[in-house]
């Protein structure tokens, strides 16, 4: 049995920082030596991650419209995308080990992610 131990609560809580260290760490890194995309990958996806963290129904979304499943689809989508991206745009060095440090950091999130449990049909019903 693997261990789950990140809920929705501690993703959420997770999403805001990684968002911005997504827009920020690659200025400071002064990452697109070897493709300028190597920046600007990371720059655009930090943009997206803000905007989806703001929009989905977790405890910290601003206006929770898209389900906490969909999150957690993108996040492994970015995942497996910062994975193949030095393969298929030529990054190296610098470049190429800081999206493959994040794929790992994110496919591990993701991966360690504690379903939560259903609601029972008499609770359900009494949300009603």
């Amino acid at each position: 049995m693997r261990p789950q131990f990140i809920t929705k609560t501690i993703h959420a809580f997770l999403d805001y920082p990684v968002a911005i260290s997504l827009i920020a760490m690659p200025f400071l890194l002064q990452l697109g030596e070897t493709n300028p995309l190597a920046l600007w990958l990371s720059v655009g996806t930090g943009v997206a991650a803000f905007i989806l963290t703001v929009l989905t129904d977790h405890q910290l979304g601003v206006v929770r419209v898209l389900p906490y499943s969909l999150h957690l689809t993108v996040d492994f989508l970015v995942g497996v995308t910062f994975a193949v991206a030095p393969f298929v745009l030529g990054f190296t060095g610098l470049d190429a080990g800081y999206y493959w440090a994040n794929a790992i950091a994110v496919l591990i999130v993701v991966s360690l992610h504690k379903a939560e449990p259903s609601a029972s049909p008499k609770v359900a019903a009494a949300a009603v």
